[in-house]
């Protein structure tokens, strides 16, 4: 089912930006929008999630240790 949605003259020009080729739709662009929010959402909680568990064991290390073992 389609249907047709009232956008401003702005978000126009920022979706025709977005296009990866010219003849892409808006529904093209959009599909691209909420895909990359949603994968971005689900891999950072998985992200932060690990992280979690690596400070827990202990396994960090601070900037100052990786500067002075880089010799930076």
């Amino acid at each position: 089912m389609e249907t047709t949605i009232r956008i401003s003259q702005e978000v126009k020009k920022q979706l025709d930006k977005m296009k990866l080729f010219d003849k892409a739709s808006y529904n093209d662009v959009i599909e691209l929008l909420l895909e990359d929010n949603l994968e971005l959402n689900e891999k950072t909680k998985r992200e932060i999630e690990e992280a979690r568990k690596e400070v827990k064991k202990g396994k960090v290390v601070s900037h100052e240790e990786v500067k002075k073992r880089f010799g930076l």
